[in-house]
């Protein structure tokens, strides 16, 4: 299947939420409570930030939104946590074509996923972070592309108690 095709198709009724991973569509699991619960803490402060650093439009925090990797763009919609994107779209458009942060939470049930999804993150053009929370440890992992475009190999490791700005280069 085909990115047109994904779009326009009607799932089966077993699942409300999909992702299309290499021509295949895959259901997503709920949200586990704890999962819920971190997705929309960080919803919320990265949200009241956006607020009050540009007031009026601009830049939202979005849950759960289509991407499209540049990587295999013709059969992948992936479906990060949170993105946040400061590029206007239109009010029928079905994915977010200029991601600036995506967010995963990292969940013990869906390792290989997750790290799946971030690794198509990071060939998208307008992206130029990828946070992944850990939601079994207080501790993340921060993806920052480099002045040179390039991604580091390594994440940055946060612990508790660490802060982090998470920026972009439109600011």
């Amino acid at each position: 299947m085909i990115v047109a095709e994904f779009l326009d198709w009607t799932p089966p009724t077993d699942s409300d939420r999909w992702e299309l991973i290499d021509g295949t569509p895959r259901a997503m699991a709920p949200n586990s409570p704890r999962h819920g619960a971190i997705c929309a803490e960080v919803a919320r402060l990265v949200g009241n930030h956006l607020y009050h650093a540009r007031p009026g439009p601009g830049c939202r925090v979005m849950m759960e939104v289509g991407v499209q990797p540049f990587i295999g763009a013709e059969d992948n919609v992936r479906v990060p946590d949170l993105a946040i994107s400061c590029a206007p779209w239109a009010r029928d458009d079905r994915l977010l074509t200029e991601p600036l942060i995506l967010a995963e939470i990292l969940s013990p049930s869906s390792p290989k996923d997750t790290w799946s999804n971030v690794e198509s993150y990071l060939s998208i053009p307008s992206v130029v972070e990828v946070l992944v929370i850990h939601a079994e440890a207080m501790r993340a992992d921060l993806f920052r592309r480099g002045s040179d475009g390039d991604w580091p190999e390594d994440p940055l490791p946060l612990r508790m108690g660490d802060s982090v700005h998470l920026g972009s280069r439109q600011e």
